[in-house]
């Protein structure tokens, strides 16, 4: 019973742990951009579907904080969400080749038949490649790390599986994953239309979760504008 115990546990790690979709962005085509709404659908372990905001502080280097939440496709749409916040500064531009690094923290919440779990977790994310005004196309790379998660099993776990299951908080941190791929994307006036893909690893570099692979197409409504002014002279 226990090693049953165990196997289940570590399949709802295995859904539980999602990628993390931060904001892909166009950076040549944001100068004097305040705010930034995305939505979203693709595959991420599942169909899923997000939302997001973001807001583009006036730096020296770029930087964008921003929330998103997500969840799947599904009946009971409240078992499975993820919300992440965090954000993205532009660390680097020559000629148009732009390098990015993002930054979040995430909180996942997955429930069955026989546990809940809520995750809290970070991730990383870097991205190089080729921005015009108007298209762009990058690569990206990251780790996704599930650093504690909280156990609630149900009464039929308990019941049908071990009875002296014990819930609560469990250290250290129960996996992560590795995702690499391609994004690429067009811009028009206010708009941002985009598709970024990749593969998922885990952490071991030996094995893959269920679906190994993630594809996005996803949409930016950009508005608000900085005042740009110029110092006066006497």
């Amino acid at each position: 019973m226990k090693k049953l115990n165990i196997i289940i546990i570590v399949i709802a790690i295995v859904f539980c742990l999602q990628k993390v979709n931060a904001q892909v962005i166009n950076w040549n085509s944001t100068d004097s951009i305040k705010h930034i709404v995305t939505a979203n659908f693709g595959l991420d372990y599942s169909v899923s579907y997000g939302i997001g905001y973001g807001y583009k502080l006036n730096t020296k280097f770029p930087l964008i904080i921003n929330a998103n939440f997500s969840m799947p496709s599904g009946e009971n749409l409240v078992d499975d969400f993820k919300t992440t916040i965090g954000g993205q500064i532009q660390l680097l531009n020559i000629s148009n080749f732009i390098g990015s690094l993002a930054i979040h923290g995430i909180y996942r919440r997955h429930e069955t038949d026989m546990v809940r779990l809520q995750n809290f977790g970070s991730d990383m994310k870097g991205t190089f490649g080729y921005y015009r005004s108007h298209w762009f196309v990058a690569a990206e790379a990251g780790f996704d790390k599930a650093i504690v998660t909280h156990f609630k099993h149900s009464q039929a776990f308990k019941d049908e599986v071990y009875a002296d299951v014990i819930d609560g908080w469990y250290e250290p941190a129960t996996g992560g994953n590795f995702h690499y791929g391609l994004q690429i994307g067009v811009s028009f006036g206010k708009h941002d239309i985009y598709f970024n893909a990749g593969k998922i690893m885990q952490q071991d570099f030996k094995t893959s979760p269920i679906i190994p692979i993630y594809a996005k197409v996803g949409y930016n409504f950009k508005f608000g504008k900085y005042v740009i002014t110029k110092p006066t002279t006497n």
